[in-house]
């Protein structure tokens, strides 16, 4: 852990954030008995219990919220300054906090996160998969990925990746035992297979070509909430899933996967890294940004 002088109220802040006396620890890298002592000692001063605790995890007070409001923006501006007096800009240093969506990894880590982290290796990556997309200056992240469309207007946005596109892709298995769907309306009669939103709806695919839209609106035979068990059970010969090019590329040339409907597809935009711009910029994310834009421009 990189120390401001002023620890108690980092460690306080941590297990606001993560929800638990254990995954604090670990953030932090010290010992539980420490978080423990940390918070107790800190509820003792102030006289008022910043946490209600179970067995399980811990939640703020409506005390302990109000406190955190006030105190994280300052302990955010201590933590920068600490770790900028400590980096050259040749050398940054520090921990990088990013929420990106699951299953992204295939689209941007091998090509920039892990360059980047062997470039700078007194840099560390806390990267936190979520599906639903957060604060993250609420949550005490310093930056977030998500698709362009999806970066809320007061933020700054890098493009990570070029624009990505999902296709429709079935196994070989499961074509020799149904009629080819040679239109988007034949996919009506086939076996689905879907993804599940954070909401708890179905993904209807809304496929494009050209100027002509369809928005699939038959009940699948799978529904799940992640890419790795939708590409399994496309594999699998279950049946017809619609899931990003880049991740099923290798399966469509090794011919375990069918290209269907080749003129449709859904666009779905860039991946973008985004972080606000109303403050000073960390030096781990201000070098990661300097690095995606060093190599777009390569």
């Amino acid at each position: 852990m990189s120390r401001t002088g002023i620890t108690e109220l980092e460690i306080v802040l941590s297990v606001a954030r993560r929800g638990t006396f254990k995954a604090a620890a670990s953030e932090l890298e010290i010992s539980p008995s420490a978080v423990t002592n940390a918070v107790a000692g800190l509820e003792r001063r102030l006289g008022v219990r910043l946490f209600n605790r179970t067995t399980r995890s811990v939640a703020l007070t409506e005390d302990g919220r109000r406190y955190m409001e006030r105190i994280g923006p300052a302990l955010e501006m201590i933590r920068i300054a600490a770790e900028e007096i400590g980096s050259k800009a040749s050398d940054p240093a520090g921990v990088l906090r990013l929420n990106v969506p699951p299953d992204s990894g295939s689209l941007w880590y091998d090509d920039i996160l892990l360059p980047f982290l062997q470039r700078y290796p007194r840099i560390r990556a806390d990267i936190y998969s979520q599906k639903e997309q957060v604060d993250i200056v609420a949550e005490g992240f310093d930056a977030g990925v998500r698709l362009a469309e999806d970066v809320p207007g007061d933020m700054i946005a890098v493009k990570l990746t070029q624009a990505l596109r999902m296709i429709v892709v079935a196994a070989p298995d499961y074509l020799a035992q149904t009629p080819l769907p040679l239109t988007p309306d034949a996919l009506m009669t086939h076996q689905l297979l879907c993804m599940r939103m954070s909401d708890g709806s179905v993904y209807r695919w809304e496929l494009i070509s050209r100027q002509h839209r369809y928005r699939l609106q038959g009940e699948p035979r799978l529904a799940v909430s992640d890419t790795a068990s939708l590409h399994n059970a496309a594999l699998a010969g279950l049946g017809i899933a619609c899931l990003a090019e880049r991740h099923v590329a290798e399966d469509v040339q090794a011919g375990r996967l069918i290209h269907l409907l080749p003129e449709w597809q859904v666009n779905l935009g860039a991946l973008c890294l985004y972080y606000p711009g109303h403050r000073l910029v960390p030096p781990a994310l201000r070098a990661l940004t300097e690095f995606v834009r060093r190599r777009d421009n390569a």
